[in-house]
């Protein structure tokens, strides 16, 4: 099982979100991430080109950035945001 840590960034993110929102991006977060967060699906993948991070989860509108350490079992969440549509929101602006 894979532990998971908050950046300060994704921290401030998460923060910005309603308790419900919270809720939905946390439980996604368990229940995606804790084991095999490497392997690909239809809702993660590994991003190209890796800007934000390496890899991204989409849970409806909600996208959660997180890059994953192999050696040490480590899910690290860099960003957390929102796509209304083709454009991802942090914190209700664009990236």
């Amino acid at each position: 099982m894979y532990g998971i840590e908050f950046t300060p960034t994704a921290a401030q993110d998460l923060q910005y979100f309603r308790k419900f929102e919270q809720k939905i991006i946390l439980d996604a977060i368990q229940i995606q991430l804790s084991y095999e967060p490497t392997v690909e699906t239809n809702n993660r993948f590994r991003r190209s080109p890796p800007d934000i991070a390496q890899w991204e989860l989409r849970t409806g509108v909600f996208r959660v950035f997180y890059n994953v350490d192999e050696l040490v079992e480590i899910v690290s969440i860099e960003r957390i945001g929102k796509k209304p549509n083709n454009t991802v929101l942090f914190r209700g602006k664009e990236g």
